[in-house]
């Protein structure tokens, strides 16, 4: 589970980098070159995406989706400068049981 939960997240990782590279680039003029981070980036997303061991497109995005709340409030913390506030903890909370769930109830 320790694999899948790393595929999850380095997942989001990319998707949150390349989605912020295009953030960047349109948002706050910055280099072109962001633009090409930002594709590659979400090529590596999509790649590690497709790693997870799940038989089933949908579960593996449903289970994404929780992690990519958690990564995007991560981000937010480490990259933006942003505190947490307790919804947003609660929330990822909330998710992350979620996530534990679907997987759990999966494994092979």
């Amino acid at each position: 589970m320790i694999k899948e939960f790393s595929l999850y997240f380095l997942a989001a990782f990319f998707e949150i980098l390349g989605c912020y590279s295009f953030w960047v680039y349109f948002k706050l003029g910055k280099s072109y070159w962001f633009l090409i981070l930002g594709v590659f980036s979400l090529i590596a997303f999509a790649y590690a995406l497709t790693r997870v061991n799940l038989e089933f497109a949908g579960r593996a995005y449903a289970i994404y989706g929780g992690i990519y709340i958690v990564s995007s409030l991560l981000w937010l913390y480490f990259v933006e400068k942003q505190e947490f506030n307790r919804w947003d903890l609660l929330g990822s909370f909330v998710v992350l049981i979620g996530v534990c769930i679907i997987l759990l109830g999966n494994q092979k």
